[in-house]
């Protein structure tokens, strides 16, 4: 457990190391702050929180989003969400460093929200 991150939504580490690579476990919009506070309004704000979230918990491991090599990413409203998302998603890494990603729409995700992301990591 990272003692900066944010409060679990379930019985979990927040990163598993194994074989150089550092699992992260998926991460929602809650402020690490405040964790009953209400989620950030719309797709571009929570995923801002989950990424500010995910970086918590690298820097808690020693790593940053560079170290990323896949990432997860799980929408509830898939079709209303996927293009934002995706425009926003390049800004958070360097230019032509984008991790192997994959994205799902799901049903619904814990504490309501519309976003959950969880990644790999290697170690260097």
């Amino acid at each position: 457990m990272v003692s900066a991150g944010p409060r679990p939504v379930a019985p979990f580490s927040h990163a598993v190391e194994a074989g150089g690579f550092v699992f992260i476990t998926g991460q929602m919009p809650t402020d690490p702050a405040n964790p009953d506070a209400p989620l950030p309004e719309g797709i571009e704000a929570q995923t801002r929180r989950v990424v500010d979230n995910l970086q918590i918990v690298l820097g808690g491991v020693g790593l940053t989003l560079d170290h990323v090599t896949m990432a997860r990413i799980y929408l509830t409203q898939f079709e209303r969400d996927y293009a934002a998302l995706n425009s926003l998603w390049p800004s958070f890494f360097p230019s032509g460093k984008l991790p192997a990603r994959t994205t799902v729409g799901v049903t619904a995700l814990a504490v309501g929200a519309l976003v959950e992301i969880d990644l790999v990591a290697r170690k260097a």
